[in-house]
Protein backbone atom coordinates (compact mmCIF):
# COMPACT_ATOMS: atom_id res chain seq x y z
CA UNK A 1 0.00 0.00 0.00
CA UNK A 2 1.51 3.31 -1.13
CA UNK A 3 0.11 6.37 0.67
CA UNK A 4 -0.13 9.33 -1.73
CA UNK A 5 -1.70 12.00 0.50
CA UNK A 6 -2.86 12.31 4.09
CA UNK A 7 -5.23 14.79 5.72
CA UNK A 8 -3.33 15.32 8.99
CA UNK A 9 -5.48 18.22 10.11
CA UNK A 10 -8.63 16.05 10.02
CA UNK A 11 -7.84 14.25 13.28
CA UNK A 12 -7.22 17.62 14.93
CA UNK A 13 -10.47 19.18 13.70
CA UNK A 14 -12.84 16.18 13.97
CA UNK A 15 -13.83 13.27 16.20
CA UNK A 16 -13.57 10.18 13.96
CA UNK A 17 -16.45 7.71 14.48
CA UNK A 18 -16.10 5.22 11.61
CA UNK A 19 -13.85 4.79 8.59
CA UNK A 20 -14.65 3.33 5.19
CA UNK A 21 -12.46 2.38 2.25
CA UNK A 22 -13.80 3.61 -1.06
CA UNK A 23 -12.60 3.38 -4.62
CA UNK A 24 -12.45 6.58 -6.63
CA UNK A 25 -13.44 7.14 -10.27
CA UNK A 26 -10.61 8.99 -12.03
CA UNK A 27 -9.54 9.89 -15.56
CA UNK A 28 -6.12 8.96 -16.94
CA UNK A 29 -4.24 12.18 -16.30
CA UNK A 30 -5.52 12.26 -12.70
CA UNK A 31 -4.00 8.85 -12.02
CA UNK A 32 -0.64 10.02 -13.36
CA UNK A 33 -0.76 13.12 -11.16
CA UNK A 34 -1.64 10.97 -8.14
CA UNK A 35 1.33 8.69 -8.78
CA UNK A 36 3.51 11.82 -8.87
CA UNK A 37 2.02 12.91 -5.51
CA UNK A 38 0.41 16.11 -6.82
CA UNK A 39 -2.73 16.01 -4.67
CA UNK A 40 -4.15 17.91 -1.69
CA UNK A 41 -6.95 16.72 0.61
CA UNK A 42 -7.14 19.99 2.56
CA UNK A 43 -10.72 21.31 2.88
CA UNK A 44 -12.14 18.35 0.97
CA UNK A 45 -15.34 16.60 1.97
CA UNK A 46 -17.77 14.02 0.63
CA UNK A 47 -21.54 14.09 0.34
CA UNK A 48 -24.27 11.66 -0.66
CA UNK A 49 -26.26 12.92 -3.66
CA UNK A 50 -28.92 10.81 -5.34
CA UNK A 51 -27.69 7.49 -3.94
CA UNK A 52 -24.08 8.19 -4.93
CA UNK A 53 -21.16 9.60 -2.95
CA UNK A 54 -19.07 12.44 -4.40
CA UNK A 55 -15.80 13.89 -3.13
CA UNK A 56 -15.59 17.69 -3.41
CA UNK A 57 -12.64 20.15 -3.21
CA UNK A 58 -9.91 17.53 -3.58
CA UNK A 59 -7.24 19.23 -5.66
CA UNK A 60 -5.34 17.04 -8.14
CA UNK A 61 -2.86 19.17 -10.07
CA UNK A 62 -2.95 18.95 -13.87
CA UNK A 63 -0.42 16.52 -15.32
CA UNK A 64 2.49 18.50 -16.79
CA UNK A 65 3.12 16.16 -19.72
CA UNK A 66 -0.52 15.99 -20.79
CA UNK A 67 -1.97 17.77 -23.79
CA UNK A 68 -5.04 19.98 -24.03
CA UNK A 69 -7.31 17.17 -22.75
CA UNK A 70 -6.12 17.60 -19.18
CA UNK A 71 -8.55 17.30 -16.26
CA UNK A 72 -10.21 19.98 -14.10
CA UNK A 73 -8.21 20.07 -10.80
CA UNK A 74 -11.20 20.48 -8.43
CA UNK A 75 -13.97 18.56 -10.18
CA UNK A 76 -16.28 16.41 -7.99
CA UNK A 77 -15.13 12.79 -8.10
CA UNK A 78 -17.42 9.81 -7.62
CA UNK A 79 -16.57 7.40 -4.80
CA UNK A 80 -17.27 3.71 -5.25
CA UNK A 81 -19.01 2.14 -2.24
CA UNK A 82 -21.49 -0.68 -1.68
CA UNK A 83 -25.16 0.28 -1.65
CA UNK A 84 -25.56 -0.72 2.02
CA UNK A 85 -22.63 1.52 2.98
CA UNK A 86 -24.11 4.44 1.05
CA UNK A 87 -27.48 4.00 2.79
CA UNK A 88 -25.79 3.90 6.21
CA UNK A 89 -23.74 7.00 5.39
CA UNK A 90 -26.83 8.84 4.16
CA UNK A 91 -28.67 8.07 7.40
CA UNK A 92 -25.76 9.14 9.58
CA UNK A 93 -24.82 12.32 7.70
CA UNK A 94 -28.37 13.64 7.98
CA UNK A 95 -27.86 13.71 11.76
CA UNK A 96 -26.71 17.04 13.12
CA UNK A 97 -22.96 17.55 13.16
CA UNK A 98 -21.80 14.53 11.14
CA UNK A 99 -19.83 14.91 7.92
CA UNK A 100 -17.74 12.76 5.59
CA UNK A 101 -14.08 13.68 5.24
CA UNK A 102 -11.20 11.91 3.49
CA UNK A 103 -8.32 10.89 5.75
CA UNK A 104 -5.89 9.28 3.30
CA UNK A 105 -5.49 8.67 -0.41
CA UNK A 106 -3.45 5.62 -1.39
CA UNK A 107 -2.88 2.92 -3.98
CA UNK A 108 -3.81 -0.63 -3.07
CA UNK A 109 -3.02 -3.34 -5.65
CA UNK A 110 -2.77 -0.65 -8.33
CA UNK A 111 -6.16 0.93 -7.59
CA UNK A 112 -6.62 4.39 -6.08
CA UNK A 113 -8.48 4.24 -2.76
CA UNK A 114 -9.73 6.85 -0.29
CA UNK A 115 -10.09 6.27 3.44
CA UNK A 116 -13.33 8.10 4.23
CA UNK A 117 -14.27 8.99 7.81
CA UNK A 118 -17.65 9.68 9.33
CA UNK A 119 -16.74 12.51 11.67
CA UNK A 120 -18.16 15.12 14.00
CA UNK A 121 -16.54 18.54 14.27
CA UNK A 122 -14.63 19.53 17.40
CA UNK A 123 -15.23 22.74 19.27
CA UNK A 124 -12.33 25.01 20.18
CA UNK A 125 -12.34 23.85 23.80
CA UNK A 126 -12.11 20.20 22.66
CA UNK A 127 -9.01 21.03 20.62
CA UNK A 128 -7.41 22.85 23.56
CA UNK A 129 -8.22 19.98 25.91
CA UNK A 130 -6.60 17.47 23.55
CA UNK A 131 -3.45 19.59 23.23
CA UNK A 132 -3.21 19.92 27.03
CA UNK A 133 -3.68 16.14 27.48
CA UNK A 134 -0.99 15.38 24.89
CA UNK A 135 1.45 17.81 26.53
CA UNK A 136 0.79 16.25 29.95
CA UNK A 137 1.45 12.75 28.57
CA UNK A 138 4.66 13.94 26.94
CA UNK A 139 5.80 15.55 30.22
CA UNK A 140 5.05 12.37 32.20
CA UNK A 141 6.98 10.26 29.69
CA UNK A 142 9.92 12.64 29.94
CA UNK A 143 9.90 12.44 33.77
CA UNK A 144 9.73 8.64 33.72
CA UNK A 145 12.64 8.42 31.27
CA UNK A 146 14.69 10.60 33.63
CA UNK A 147 13.94 8.35 36.63
CA UNK A 148 15.40 5.25 34.95
CA UNK A 149 18.90 6.67 34.96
Amino acid sequence: MKIVAENRKARHDYFINETYEAGIALVGTEVKSLRAGKVSLRDSYAEVVGGEVFLHNMHISPYEKANRYNHDPKRPRKLLLHKQEIKRLLGQTTQKGFTLIPLRLYFKRGKAKVELALARGKKLYDKREEIARRDAEREMARVWRGRDR
